[in-house]
């Protein structure tokens, strides 16, 4: 596995993504080797939970901007893939997304050992078509050679398959649809005794007060600023709502700003970023949990309220209507619409009896679609199949059927 971030170093969901795939397959058999960026305090190689973690501290200087370091990490994660491929050969390379491309195209060719590749999200999708910036232009490229370059490509939603058929034009018999999942025993080993979990609530608001919560990067795609704009319709119905939003980045000031003009500051709580630890504290108390993105190939943030037996309000965006089944397993709203968005929260918020079998038709769902055992087998599968068609016997027949055309 090639990833630029693994736990602890966190960026985004990639990190979780192959760090529990990674673990999950490990239980089926599979021998993984995750090789990630260098992080502060952490081990230069260690196996954790079975899987060998190699982080890139060697070539770890000092570059002038960010895509010199990516290129760097790259050159990085090759010497200590070729250090590990003369001690114990590998059978495929698995590349996260298009910051490991460079490494994970030369290992294929170095090496001769297939490539897949798994693609998380676009650079087109993320900014709606528009490249307009010459590293937006430069990142759409690598996305498109990784794809080219890899033997198959994993996506995690019908909605990506269609994006990167579009955008890359890569051919349908070469794509593995997979969704993401969770690790539902980091929910269920954390959860509080419902003491606790009364006097944590009220950290966050009083007994007779509902949490609505959004979890995210403070960027313009994952759309807490529909929330906000959502906030007056629910406390015009639901006055004694309270509005819970975690995380951090540069849109916050933005977002602080907006609360102050839209008269809602007092009603939403801003704590920017949270440790898993109190995260999942945070989604045992909530009454509604909130996705309210303009973008979203697939989203595992759905997933944790789901996980944990929340009604969970989505937008209809990207995959969110794959992971979400409308007025079933929760509540699917127009993506950008403050309106509609206000009304899937007063659904959960107001039939108390309703909300409860969203929650627990959500964890069901989670449960047996979601785990991390039935898509490490599917995984599993791509493998076999790559190794399979990679074998000997078997190009030396692909070759003879394409000399008898």
């Amino acid at each position: 596995m090639l990833s630029w971030e693994y736990p602890p170093r966190i960026v985004g969901g990639i990190a979780r993504h192959v760090e529990e795939l990674s673990e999950a397959l490990v239980a089926q058999g599979h021998e993984i080797h995750v090789i990630t960026a260098n992080h502060p305090n952490t081990l230069e190689h260690e196996t954790v939970n079975g899987v060998h973690i190699h982080r890139v501290k060697s070539l770890d200087f000092d570059t002038p901007d960010f895509l010199t370091w990516v290129l760097q990490l790259n050159l990085g994660m090759i010497t200590y893939a070729l250090e590990q491929h003369r001690a114990t050969p590998f059978d495929v390379v698995h590349a996260h997304d298009w910051l490991v491309a460079h490494a994970g195209v030369s290992l294929k060719k170095g090496l001769g050992v297939p490539l897949l590749a798994t693609i998380h999200a676009t650079e087109v999708g993320r900014n709606k078509g528009l490249l307009t910036s010459e590293m937006s232009k430069y990142i759409n490229q690598m996305e498109w050679f990784l794809g080219f370059e890899a033997w198959r490509v994993i996506v995690c939603s019908q909605y990506m398959d269609r994006e990167i058929k579009h955008a890359f034009h890569v051919p349908a018999d070469k794509i593995d649809v997979i969704p993401n999942g969770i690790k539902l025993s980091k929910f269920d080993a954390n959860r509080m005794s419902p003491e606790d979990a009364k006097q944590f609530r009220r950290h966050l608001a009083t007994d007779d007060q509902k949490i609505v919560f959004f979890v995210g990067r403070m960027v313009h795609e994952k759309g807490a600023q529909i929330l906000l704009e959502a906030v007056p319709g629910v406390l015009a119905a639901v006055p004694d709502a309270r509005f819970v939003v975690v995380g951090k980045g540069g849109f916050l000031s933005d977002l602080r700003r907006r609360a102050h003009e839209l008269g809602v500051s007092p009603y939403v709580n801003f704590t920017g970023f949270v440790s898993d630890e109190d995260l999942l504290r945070i989604l045992q108390v909530i009454d509604v949990a909130v996705v309210p993105s303009l973008y979203e190939p697939f989203g595992i943030v759905a997933l944790e309220g789901m996980a944990t037996g929340k009604p969970t309000v989505v937008a209809d965006a990207g995959g969110l209507p794959e992971v979400v089944e409308h007025t079933k397993s929760g509540i699917t709203t127009y993506s950008g619409n403050k309106d509609s968005l206000s009304w899937g929260i007063l659904e959960a918020l107001k039939n108390k009896e309703y909300g409860r079998v969203l929650g627990t038709n959500a964890r069901k769902r989670v449960e047996e679609v979601f785990n991390w055992n039935v898509i490490a087998t599917a995984t599993g599968k791509v493998y076999d199949r790559i190794v399979k068609e990679n074998a000997p016997e078997a190009q030396k027949e692909a070759k003879t059927k394409v000399g008898k055309k």
